[in-house]
């Protein structure tokens, strides 16, 4: 199934197909394939590396140990036209805690280091950040809906990536134009969820979550200057990656993200996340810098 499949993909079936990408092969003791995504176009999606390598890593670990951090560094573009290959290190195996080392691979060069650290449930002292008070979901519009009308002030070469179904259903509580960005405040809360519901498999549901913590979150430090990933000249790219995963989760079910810029400088910014189920548990946190540079239009000949 393909997560590029026009536009009489059902949810069932985008649900599917990111599973499907997501259940890494393994292919010898600690050597895993991760599928490319079948009729990908350009770089790799940051968030499909960071649930592979996820993946991988949960497949190195026996018994009861679950994963709670990770923290990933993007090293070159990841090339859709080739899968993915990810070697695990087994750097630790105690009583209660675990850690394992993936490295990203493609035509033999490195795209994603990862470390990843597991640990034997256990009970401790308890506390977490509220969860802010917004809309719920169902009032709100879908980012499908948005793009779609969006589409006309869009260049018609940008109109297969923006209009293409996914398989990630996300509702912005506040949606800015990709087009017309005006500066406000460095902070986004969206809604989202798997487009259908899957199994029971706790490490997918956090492999989703990874794949999904990608989405929106740098674009929270273009905000207070007012650019977005369709400005002219904006050079945008993840550099690194970190999760920590706190509580268990439905990804088919809603969760809010909540994000966040403290800082940006020297072409960088930092982001910081939050996700929440409806309930109000925090149930993940993430941080994020990536690459936010505007090029300056070359000179006329």
């Amino acid at each position: 199934m393909d997560l590029n499949t026009p536009h009489d993909a059902t949810p069932d079936q985008l649900a599917a197909a990111l599973v499907q990408l997501l259940d890494v092969e393994q292919i010898d003791v600690d050597l895993f394939r991760g599928a490319r995504q079948p009729g990908g176009e350009g770089r790799v999606f940051g968030g499909q590396v960071i649930g592979q390598a996820l993946q991988a890593a949960q497949r190195s670990t026996e018994g009861e140990k679950v994963a709670h951090s990770l923290h990933a560094y993007f090293m070159r573009p990841g090339d859709e036209n080739f899968p993915i290959v990810f070697r695990v290190v087994r750097d630790f195996e105690g009583r209660s805690f675990a850690t394992r080392r993936v490295i990203a691979m493609q035509r033999g060069q490195p795209i994603l280091n990862m470390a990843c650290s597991f640990q034997l449930p256990e009970d401790g002292f308890a506390h977490q950040d509220a969860m802010p008070d917004v809309p719920p979901p169902e009032g709100l519009a879908s980012e499908h809906d948005l793009r779609h009308a969006l589409a006309a002030e869009v260049p018609e070469k940008y109109h297969r990536v923006l209009l293409r179904p996914r398989p990630i259903e996300m509702r912005p509580v506040s949606e800015r134009s990709s087009v017309r960005p005006e500066p406000g405040p460095p902070i986004q809360h969206v809604w989202f969820r798997l487009a259908a519901p899957i199994g029971d498999d706790p490490a997918m549901h956090r492999a989703v979550l990874a794949y999904a913590s990608d989405m929106r979150l740098l674009g929270t430090a273009m905000v207070p200057h007012g650019v977005a990933w369709l400005t002219p000249g904006m050079q945008v790219a993840s550099l690194d990656h970190a999760i920590w995963l706190h509580e268990p989760f439905r990804a088919d079910e809603w969760l809010l993200y909540t994000m966040d810029s403290p800082w940006a400088g020297h072409a960088r910014g930092l982001n910081r996340g939050r996700i929440f189920t409806r309930d109000g548990r925090l149930v993940a946190s993430t941080a994020q810098e990536g690459l936010m540079r505007r090029r300056k239009p070359s000179p006329a000949a």
